[in-house]
């Protein structure tokens, strides 16, 4: 890059953090990612249902809004972070929803895990009006949401992606353009099924070990320094041991993941025999009355079948 380029380039980055941002949805994830955007220095206008959360966030420094509208009329940037497919286009496209509101020149960065298909019609709907759109969604849980090392996964426009890097980045460890718009959602389907095939494995082999009376918390700890070793099994195992259920990342929203990966492999003709497997698994703990618990919870699924319980 240029000299000139980097200073454009830098130009442009201040005039992004000189914007409002505009911050819909206030869960789990939103709240913490909402609170580093503030630390960061970001002027923030937010919106959600809960108003214990939006009373934290005024105190923070956050203004608050009643409605979606609201918040694009006062904002520049308007992040979205929400369950599923339905709510965004709710938020975005339906009555007193962001297009409602924005002016044209407005960007929305949807950072909610969605079907990749809805991201891309939202993003048409958007366009016709004006209005710019990249789709976000994160990983890492609730811990790295509040530590910022979260990763983010994007769609769209390459150079809307740089010109808000340095927004997304306030909020994670990786930022990473994986492609046009909804890209970013088919590689967090990616995610989704390779931290559910870790979770199954990692319960599989404890409750393998803790049957065959081998302490699990032995096991853990002989294994996970090699080729098993992973991510998942350090933030899950303890939590398994522990006997700890407590989201984290909820079994309904894993399977809200799974049941969009499965629909868009079915829809271009990839099999993902495995993928199915956990996902009836984990309806079948939903049956239990567990479809709010943590989904390192699916090793419950296991000791049911084997007649054991997992414990340090």
């Amino acid at each position: 890059m240029s000299s000139y380029s980097k200073l454009l380039q830098t130009k442009i980055e201040e005039e992004i953090y000189m914007k409002k941002v505009g911050f819909i949805g206030l869960g789990i994830m939103g709240k913490p990612m909402s609170l580093n955007l503030i630390k960061a220095g970001y002027s923030l206008v937010v919106m959600d249902q809960n108003p214990v959360v939006l009373e934290e966030l005024q105190k923070a420094g956050a203004a608050v809004a009643n409605t979606p509208a609201e918040v694009a009329r006062q904002a520049e940037v308007i992040i979205t972070m929400l369950p599923n497919s339905p709510h965004v286009q709710e938020v975005v496209l339906g009555e007193n929803g962001v297009a409602e509101g924005a002016k044209a020149g407005t960007v929305v960065i949807d950072m909610s895990s969605i079907a990749p298909l809805v991201s891309r019609e939202i993003a048409v709907a958007l366009e016709q009006r004006g209005i710019a759109f990249l789709d976000a969604p994160v990983s890492g849980g609730e811990p790295k949401a509040i530590d910022g090392t979260m990763s983010v996964m994007v769609g769209g426009d390459k150079q809307l992606f740089d010109e808000h890097y340095h927004l997304l980045k306030a909020m994670a460890g990786s930022v990473v353009h994986t492609g046009d718009v909804g890209a970013g959602n088919i590689t967090k389907l990616a995610n989704q099924v390779v931290v559910a095939l870790n979770i199954a494995a990692l319960s599989e082999a404890l409750v393998l070990a803790n049957k065959a009376g081998v302490q699990p918390e032995l096991v853990f700890e002989a294994i996970r320094g090699g080729l098993a070793g992973s991510t998942v099994m350090e933030a899950k195992a303890p939590m398994m041991l522990d006997r700890k259920i407590d989201p984290g990342f909820r079994i309904d929203l894993h399977i809200k993941d799974l049941t969009n990966a499965l629909d868009t492999s079915h829809g271009i003709g990839v099999p993902l025999p495995l993928t199915a497997a956990v996902l009836e698994m984990m309806h079948a703990l939903k049956v239990d009355g567990l479809g709010t618990a943590d989904h390192s919870a699916l090793i419950r699924y296991y000791e049911k079948l084997a007649q054991t319980e997992v414990q340090r």
